[in-house]
């Protein structure tokens, strides 16, 4: 790779996949409207508000590649979660198109199939089921992937990424849980292909609690290498069980898919 886009550069995953993307590409653009004053050796910042679309067309310029994770990450009001995540996504595609760049990892979230019970086991072809607003344009940005790819041949990974954090912090997830390195491992997977199409890819590591089954993505070559197993007696120690009749244990989306709607505050 020569020159890559990550947006949402200052965010916490953003951040580190800086660090473990560090060389990878020639150039890693750098792109958030918090600024980075520290820059390490082959990277760059550009400040830009993806709401913003001539930004974005200069931010895009001259890119090979784009790995999209900016965006708000949590529930909120439509309004708050407008700009970023769904005008935002529009602009990210629409830049690509014009400036032909082919290929873009689009960072969606579980929370798009968040009201499926635990029980289910989800593959690419299991429906959306929203537990939120945030979930709701997530979906979006995979229908938008999605246009872009049949209509002008735009390809784009859709990583449903469950908890990526340095390690799990609760019950939940045990099973969600993607560690930075096979996040890391999966992006450089994603642009290694030869062809990737529009393909939905869970975003969750080897863990023995899983609910995502990734055999329509088996192509891609992805294979996660860490698991949440080395994990579990840490997390039931701190971490107490919910009631059998809780309704955040009912759903994959947990909090997500129990938590009030933000219009009504």
């Amino acid at each position: 790779m020569k020159r890559v886009l990550l947006t949402g550069a200052a965010g916490t995953l953003g951040q580190a996949m800086r660090k473990a993307l560090a060389g990878w590409a020639e150039e890693l653009v750098l792109s958030d409207r918090v600024p980075i004053e520290t820059l390490h050796s082959g990277e760059s910042f550009v400040a830009c508000d993806l709401g913003d679309f001539d930004s974005v067309v200069e931010l895009v310029r001259g890119c090979d590649g784009i790995i999209h994770l900016g965006g708000q990450s949590i529930e909120g009001t439509f309004d708050s979660i407008m700009n970023g995540n769904l005008k935002g996504t529009y602009h990210i595609y629409e830049a690509a198109r014009q400036l032909g760049v082919k290929r873009i990892f689009f960072a969606s979230s579980n929370h798009v199939v968040g009201f499926h019970s635990r029980e289910a086991r989800l593959d690419a072809k299991s429906p959306m089921r929203p537990d939120s607003l945030y979930g709701v344009s997530k979906g979006f940005g995979e229908l938008m992937a999605q246009y872009y790819f049949d209509k002008f041949g735009v390809e784009s990974a859709l990583v449903r990424i469950g908890s990526c954090l340095p390690k799990p912090l609760d019950r939940r997830m045990l099973s969600t849980w993607l560690s930075e390195g096979d996040l890391a491992d999966l992006i450089k997977k994603v642009y290694s292909v030869n062809r990737l199409g529009c393909t939905v890819i869970y975003g969750a590591s080897n863990n023995p609690w899983s609910w995502w089954d990734n055999r329509h993505a088996n192509f891609v070559g992805w294979h996660p290498k860490d698991s949440s197993a080395p994990f579990e007696e840490e997390v039931f120690e701190k971490d107490a069980p919910l009631a059998d009749d809780h309704p955040a244990l009912l759903f994959q989306g947990g909090f997500f898919a129990t938590a009030g709607h933000f219009e009504d505050d």
